[in-house]
């Protein structure tokens, strides 16, 4: 498998969107809140494409990537792949990277994850630990790992 990253436009926008809701339509129709306006209008209020990136694997964009620089963590704003490319290790190796860049700047990775998603497992296998809990959200931090000099 050959990742790479590619940058993203506001002419990206529509297909972000729909990679978005996407992604995120099986848990959130398990929860009751499926609403595609919804899900445009908060990606849309959130998205600068100067911090978002395709997920590219073998030449095919799978899913993105938002992060938000922030003084003191990385904010892992977006992040989906698109569900037929799931279960395949993609997600573990972008996490990897975006990880192991915070873990470069000893920053810690933030992060929120809707409540009863498939990803809090995954989150949490990664070593992140939950901060807080909200009624539809739980939010996660994962504090810079050190390598052993």
């Amino acid at each position: 498998m050959e990742l790479a990253f590619a940058s993203t436009t506001h002419s990206d926008v529509e297909t972000l969107i729909q990679m978005r809701i996407d992604a995120m339509r099986e848990s959130l129709e398990r929860i009751g809140r499926f609403d595609p306006e919804r899900a445009r209008a908060r990606f849309l209020s959130s998205f600068d494409p100067a911090l978002c990136k395709f997920i590219v694997v073998d030449g095919a964009s799978v899913g993105f990537v938002l992060t938000r620089p922030a003084e003191d963590h990385l904010l892992l704003d977006h992040f989906y792949v698109l569900p037929e490319h799931q279960g395949n290790g993609i997600g573990s190796k972008v996490l990897t990277a975006i990880l192991a860049e915070a873990d470069s700047r000893s920053i810690a990775v933030r992060l929120g994850a809707l409540r009863d998603s498939d990803s809090n497992r995954f989150y949490q296998r990664h070593g992140f630990v939950r901060t807080k809990e909200t009624e539809w959200d739980i939010y996660y931090v994962r504090e810079p790992q050190r390598a052993d000099i």
